[in-house]
């Protein structure tokens, strides 16, 4: 998938794969590319960021735990996160609605020919 396409989408989709509960960096880049089966397959360069930014805003906590043995920064939700996610999910169903009424052919309306 074209990197750029995920360009102002990043919140909603590290808000969501964290609505299921606390998840590690590198357990939420797992979990985009499985959510998308196999589409999305974003750097760490971009949500680690994304997740700060996130957290600096209130949308998420974060805290150190122990996984499989190693040390890492788990992140979750907090009540600030669930309503962003809302609306994040609210903006983005505005914008397919309107995007599909564009691009889906009207069935009364023929193309114009091309003219020589």
């Amino acid at each position: 998938m074209n990197p750029d396409a995920l360009r102002g989408h990043m919140d909603a989709l590290l808000l969501s794969v964290l609505e299921g509960g606390p998840l590690h960096g590198y357990a939420i880049i797992e979990a985009l590319q499985e959510r998308s089966g196999g589409a999305l397959n974003v750097p760490t360069g971009t949500v680690y960021p994304a997740l700060r930014r996130l957290e600096r805003v209130g949308h998420l906590t974060s805290e150190w735990a122990t996984v499989a043995g190693r040390r890492r920064r788990t992140y979750r939700l907090t009540s600030g996160g669930y309503a962003a996610l809302a609306g994040e999910r609210s903006s983005w169903r505005q914008f397919t609605d309107a995007i599909g009424s564009v691009l889906s052919p009207r069935p009364q309306e023929s193309a114009p020919q091309p003219q020589e």
